[in-house]
């Protein structure tokens, strides 16, 4: 489940695997010589031929894990995370989410298997700031770095270079403090298979510190979010798969983050569950109440009908790096079907309407011409494209009428979703 940052195999935390649910059972292979390490806490393992076996610990031992396990990653990254900075960063909290700026990269950079210009460079100097109450739609193609960008975010992939942090805490020096203020939902939606959604909230409530009334409400609320309420005590792994991306999305948002990080979170859903899942991540980014500053939310999709629908801004990226920073009318503006009309008129005396059209000042082409008999006449369909900075259609409009042409349909485009998408990642290429 690595929907929930701060355990690796389980919940994306380097420096410690967490193999079973609590209180399964688990088996490893030794090297013949000595059992291998517990998969989380201790514990003396019953052996078996080669087979060691454990039954995990209780939610305490984990959370004593987690927090061990980012005091070595801290470690690792040059700055000590002991219980005293556990401590301020709770104590600092409010002064924490109280800045306006929720995310911030700078010249993040993630390069897999190899050192220097070797290996494979994912993602390449991605820098952005995502403000409180912002959506931020993040879109590029398949292989971009969306997903890497997203882990190295959540602390479950360690940069090669630059930094991420959350609410003004380094993901890679205050690890705790920032996983603590994210809500993750990865790709996928990961859960636990044989555990059903009421199980696995509330075992994602007892990692995160929610325990008694505290946990109950938070599931609850989770739930009632989410419309779960219906497959609770079913098992995971007979739901759907747009039930499935509701779990998940139920997880990431338990705790009441500050932060979201979502991976493609309508995949899977139908026409309504869509239109509630988006509705629901506007309320978030709402914020908690006033004067907090709202949420910041950041949603990786393919669907661009959903940028138009949710975002208030956009980032693009093709082969690692960012090609689009603007908000969404600036991206579909950067399209050439941008203030284009489409027109559909019939002419009795068959005029060559394109040629016509094309006479006017500030028509940069005629696209998508079609042509059918009308009875009495021919009707034209045709996509007129207006010059950069440029608006044709009262133009157009006048041509009409006094050419006697009858309109069957005439329409003012804003742009196109897609063609700016290929336009800026087929150049970045």
């Amino acid at each position: 489940m690595t929907g929930m940052t701060g355990m690796t195999g389980m919940t994306g935390m380097t420096g410690m695997t967490i193999t079973t649910r609590p209180g399964v059972a688990s088996r490893c292979r030794g090297d013949g010589n000595r059992p291998p390490a517990p998969p989380c806490g201790g514990g003396l393992p019953a052996r078996r031929g080669r087979w060691y076996t454990w039954r995990s610990p209780p939610i305490r031992v984990i959370r004593r894990d987690i927090d061990r396990g980012c005091e070595r990653a801290g470690a690792r990254a040059g700055t000590r995370v002991d219980a005293g900075s556990r401590a301020r960063a709770r104590l600092h909290d409010s002064e924490g989410t109280t800045l306006s700026t929720r995310i911030e990269l700078k010249e993040l950079t993630k390069r897999f298997g190899g050192s220097g210009s070797g290996g494979i460079l994912a993602v390449d100097r991605v820098t952005f700031k995502v403000e409180g109450g912002e959506v931020l739609g993040f879109l590029g193609p398949n292989g971009a770095g969306k997903s890497t960008t997203m882990k190295m975010l959540t602390g479950f992939l360690p940069a090669t270079s630059g930094s991420a942090s959350i609410c003004g805490f380094d993901v890679a020096t205050s690890p705790l403090a920032a996983k603590e203020r994210i809500g993750y939902l990865p790709e996928g939606a990961p859960a636990y298979a044989d555990m059903t959604p009421e199980g696995f909230l509330n075992f994602c409530a007892q990692v995160r510190g929610l325990t008694g009334e505290a946990g109950r409400k938070a599931v609850a609320r989770a739930v009632e979010r989410t419309n779960l309420q219906g497959v609770l005590r079913q098992p995971v792994e007979t739901l759907s798969k747009g039930f499935k991306r509701r779990v998940g999305l139920a997880q990431a948002i338990l705790h009441d983050p500050d932060v979201l990080i979502l991976d493609e979170p309508t995949d899977g859903l139908d026409p309504n569950q869509k239109h509630e899942v988006r509705a629901l991540i506007r309320e978030l980014a709402k914020g908690k109440g006033s004067g907090d500053g709202g949420r910041a939310v950041v949603l990786s999709t393919h669907i661009l009908e959903e940028v138009e629908a949710v975002c208030t801004r956009v980032v693009l990226i093709a082969r690692g790096r960012v090609v689009a920073d603007c908000t969404p009318a600036e991206f579909v503006a950067k399209s050439r079907f941008h203030n284009a009309v489409t027109l559909e008129v019939v002419t009795p005396d068959r005029a060559d309407v394109p040629s016509a059209i094309r006479q006017i000042s500030g028509v940069a082409g005629i696209e998508e011409v079609e042509t059918a008999d009308a009875g009495h006449g021919r009707r034209v369909r045709c996509v007129v494209l207006a010059g950069k900075g440029k608006a044709v259609a009262h133009e157009v409009s006048h041509l009409v009428k006094a050419r006697g042409w009858e309109v069957e349909s005439m329409r003012v485009e804003a742009g196109r979703l897609d063609d700016v998408f290929r336009d800026l990642t087929r150049a970045s290429a």
